[in-house]
């Protein structure tokens, strides 16, 4: 928690000078917060632009939760390095990211998934419910479909890594990857997703995210072929984890 120019300042010095490695911004409210408001930018500008301009000179990249569109606006052009959620992103903020190479990281659950957290997640009140399906699900896709065409990278992430015996780690992964493909995103475009992109909004990309001499050989092996249908990602045969196999046929 921090406020003012000021304040934003001395508590990115603070958390980087105690281990941090990435600094994570509230841009904006979140859905499940209570006394938020997810549309309503928490920071000013100028707020944003002074964490942005530190963390950028201590090394250090910033991710930026954000779901309204003033503060997924002021947060692109405070040149984060990336955006999550960003379900109500308007069309100037996609051209402010597509230029200045902001990523975007949607944490796109499929229905079932979402129906299963609503009844095991969070208590919300049924008006919650209704709004976070709305906003989840139906402006999801869209917005997807709108930042590929304005030039804007994708990276992988999903929101639903909860205590469930349903939803693991894993699946939520996976989950996340066919909602892309649902979303209207090629197979081979969400294969991107969390492999070069992934890698590249890391900073990583010269040790992971492609299959090149010098790289982690980070590699799974399934039966069908995911550029067809991507579900087939959940068919693993073989497991190679940093050039040892972890699992085969």
């Amino acid at each position: 928690m921090a406020d003012g120019v000021e304040g934003v300042q001395r508590k990115v010095r603070e958390v980087i000078k105690y281990g941090a490695d990435l600094i994570k911004i509230c841009a904006t409210g979140g859905v499940l917060s209570h006394g938020d408001n997810p549309q309503a930018s928490a920071y000013t500008q100028e707020e944003l632009k002074a964490i942005v301009t530190d963390a950028h000179r201590l090394g250090r990249k910033v991710a930026a939760h954000a779901h309204g569109a003033q503060g997924i606006l002021w947060a692109s052009q405070a040149g984060v390095d990336s955006i999550e959620h960003a379900y109500s992103i308007p069309d100037d903020a996609l051209k402010t990211m597509a230029e200045k190479k902001i990523f975007l990281v949607p944490t796109d659950p499929d229905i079932e998934q979402m129906d299963d957290y609503l009844k095991t997640g969070p208590k919300m009140a049924p008006e919650q419910i209704v709004a976070f399906k709305k906003q989840r699900i139906a402006s999801g896709q869209a917005r997807i479909d709108r930042a590929l065409k304005a030039g804007v990278r994708i990276a992988a992430g999903s929101d639903m890594y909860y205590d469930n015996p349903t939803w693991g780690r894993g699946s939520a992964s996976l989950t996340v990857l066919e909602s892309y493909w649902h979303g209207g995103m090629q197979p081979l475009e969400v294969i991107r997703t969390a492999t070069t992109n992934a890698a590249g909004l890391l900073g990583m990309e010269a040790r992971i995210g492609s299959l090149e001499g010098g790289k982690f050989a980070d590699i799974i092996a399934v039966d069908g072929d995911p550029l067809v249908d991507i579900g087939e990602l959940r068919k693993v045969r073989f497991v190679m984890k940093n050039g040892d196999v972890i699992r085969k046929p």
